[in-house]
């Protein structure tokens, strides 16, 4: 689904992302972890359009997409979520679902005047979509309240739920866990799962939980200092020496025998 062929991101000096190349299989869940300052949301930012890479490409299902704008990268089904939701906080949850489909004959003035019997029926198409993944997410209980009034948990979930009223390919998930109580994110934990077992979605997740990334995702790619570090299933990360002393600054052999089964 998505190829990085040896991507560069540089901010001056700084190597944000340095020669990273990854697959992301058609179908797959992908956990992308990583240190703080690892380059895992510059590589994020790039392949989403937000940044023109340095050099490197990027590529969806065979077409070259380097350096699109995050609005064809929509149109061609490759949407993200951020660290911090993005809602529109002064409209209802539905109201913020009901956004997201582009083209609506009622954003044109003049189908309002000229085609209106149009304009309320792929209305009500959309708002038949939005109770449909508000109710999948179960988020009927807050379908009326104002988005910015939700709880980080719930917003995130809004973020998922914005990319089910599109036909998406692949959605990044930006820390879809951070600042989330453990009751909502097992209910994220198996929208996620749902989606991409009942409807075909392709993910890749950056998360610092580990627990939640060994849930859901195989493979696991681990970023370092803007590189690719290793790669592999959940288990073969949390082994790894590389991957531990990236974590924790020593390897193994040189951490007291009581730690030595701990998880990174």
């Amino acid at each position: 689904m998505i190829r990085v062929d040896d991507l560069h991101m540089h901010f001056g000096g700084i190597r944000a992302v340095d020669g990273v190349s990854i697959e992301i299989a058609k179908g797959s869940i992908t956990g992308l972890i990583g240190p703080n300052g690892a380059g895992k949301s510059t590589l994020f930012n790039v392949i989403a359009g937000h940044y023109r890479p340095t050099s490197g490409k990027v590529w969806l299902d065979g077409d070259d997409i380097t350096s699109l704008p995050p609005h064809a990268l929509f149109a061609k089904g490759l949407l993200r979520t951020f660290q911090i939701a993005h809602e529109f906080s002064t409209l209802t949850v539905r109201e913020n679902l009901m956004m997201v489909p582009g083209g609506q004959p009622g954003e044109s003035l003049v189908s309002v005047w000229t085609r209106p019997a149009r304009v309320r029926e792929r209305e009500a198409e959309v708002r038949r979509r939005a109770d449909e993944v508000i109710e999948f997410l179960q988020l009927s209980h807050v379908a009326e309240e104002l988005a910015g009034n939700l709880s980080g948990g719930q917003k995130k979930l809004l973020e998922l739920g914005r990319t089910m009223m599109v036909d998406a390919k692949i959605v990044f998930l930006d820390e879809v866990g951070a600042g989330v109580n453990r009751t909502l994110l097992k209910t994220i934990a198996d929208a996620i799962l749902r989606l991409n077992r009942e409807r075909g979605y392709t993910f890749c997740v950056i998360e610092h939980d580990m627990d939640f990334i060994a849930q859901l995702c195989d493979p696991v790619i681990v970023m370092a200092e803007g590189r690719l570090l290793f790669q592999g299933s959940p288990e073969a990360v949390r082994t790894n020496e590389q991957v531990i002393e990236a974590y924790l600054g020593r390897g193994l052999k040189n951490r007291p025998a009581r730690q030595a089964g701990a998880r990174p």
